[in-house]
């Protein structure tokens, strides 16, 4: 009979806890701050735009970390999109803005459901009509062609951050990639050009973005800004040494700048040893790596037939989600729960930790960090109000 009686309790508490927690993400205002769909959108219609299939308001599953259903089953409020293309590509602007029209071309046919803001006001009018809102990160200061008047228009499209360097150097700013490992810099950090840059960014009321910039580069923003700066997508290097990730000195200058970092799913940036276990796992199929290229496959392509080939050897090696939790719990540790936010990288990566497989999957990170003992108040902040606090502050 005692058996009984625990085994009903322990029903009636797992269920409590459920609602619990679906509550909590229900009520909160939950922000992604990097979701790079648009560049496989827009790369994909070039070729298939007979059709559209790779529009996001369709059924990717399979194809996609993201679709609108999925990012309604997730309860995402906001999507920040990331703009991006490679330094090497010709016209990077006139590109940014192909991919701008690819959203708003899915906003004007999923009006009733799917909403471009521009202010946190306008956000907070979306949520109260149930629709998910859509905001631009142009990442890559590439995308401007040293000219600020292009901020100024990527601003009137609807871009509120910009990434200040992709891994590419700029002319005026230098890149994680490029401080860590190139030995013939011509300068680091801003040059007078990209203090303008944060200056006129901080004057439309577009955050700066230091996710991928190099140390100097950070160091110079820090001096110059004048509002709060954002990592859209980074996480912690402590416990990730790569160059993409921050150090506490840096984590600990955003939280006294006012900012947030919102933490990257890349298995890469939270797993200190996915690196070593993806190349042996490249390796095993080398012969397949190599075939598929000289096929003409993308990269990308490759990586994707390789996992869905693989699926036991790929979920190997990936990252568990309580090391995405571990990064969170870090800078909450650092400098308290009012810097740290979600930057996924959801279809910007090849591989994402388990459980998190898709953007249907935020809820699990809102389990995650109740059962690991944070408040309501401090969890609501993590999902998006760390996010809305800047952005309101960028916006004064």
């Amino acid at each position: 009979m005692k058996g009984i009686v625990l085994f009903v309790c322990l029903l009636i508490a797992g269920r409590a806890f459920a609602q619990s927690y679906h509550k909590i993400h229900r009520k909160a205002i939950v922000v992604d701050t990097h979701n790079d769909i648009l560049m496989k959108a827009t790369d994909d219609l070039l070729l298939y735009n007979k059709d559209g299939w790779f529009a996001f308001d369709q059924d990717l599953s399979g194809k996609a970390h993201s679709d609108l259903a999925r990012w309604k089953r997730g309860g995402l409020d906001l999507q920040v999109f990331s703009v991006f293309c490679e330094g090497t590509m010709k016209d990077p602007f006139r590109f940014a803005n192909r991919q701008m029209d690819t959203l708003d071309a899915v906003a004007g046919r999923q009006s009733a459901r799917f909403v471009k803001v521009a202010t946190s006001a306008e956000l907070y009018r979306a949520v109260n009509q149930h629709k998910m809102a859509a905001m631009f990160g142009v990442e890559g200061g590439h995308m401007i062609e040293d000219d600020l008047a292009k901020i100024d228009s990527l601003y009137k499209r609807g871009a509120r951050y910009m990434t200040l360097t992709w891994n590419n150097s700029t002319a005026w700013a230098t890149s994680a990639l490029d401080e860590t490992f190139s030995k013939s810099l011509p300068h680091k950090g801003l040059n007078g050009f990209g203090r303008q840059v944060v200056q006129r960014m901080n004057a439309l009321g577009m955050m700066v973005d230091v996710s991928h910039a190099g140390e100097q580069t950070f160091r110079d923003v820090i001096e110059t800004t004048s509002k709060p700066i954002i990592a859209s997508h980074s996480s912690v290097y402590a416990l990730c040494p790569h160059q993409r990730n921050l150090k506490d000195d840096q984590i600990r200058a955003i939280a006294k700048n006012g900012g947030v970092i919102q933490i990257n799913f890349f298995p890469g940036f939270i797993d200190s040893s996915f690196s070593r276990k993806e190349a042996a796992f490249y390796s095993r199929h080398a012969r397949e790596v190599d075939s598929l290229t000289k096929a003409g496959v993308s990269e990308w392509g490759v990586q994707d037939r390789l996992h869905h080939l693989y699926e036991e050897e790929t979920n190997a090696i990936r990252p568990p989600l309580s090391m995405v939790i571990d990064h969170i719990d870090y800078i909450v540790r650092l400098v308290g729960a009012d810097y740290v936010g979600l930057g996924s990288d959801f279809d910007g990566i090849p591989l994402t930790p388990m459980q998190l497989d898709d953007v249907s999957t935020y809820p699990l990170i809102t389990k995650a960090l109740l059962e690991k003992g944070y408040s309501k108040t401090d969890i609501t902040k993590i999902l998006g109000g760390n996010f809305l606090r800047v952005l309101k502050a960028n916006e004064k």
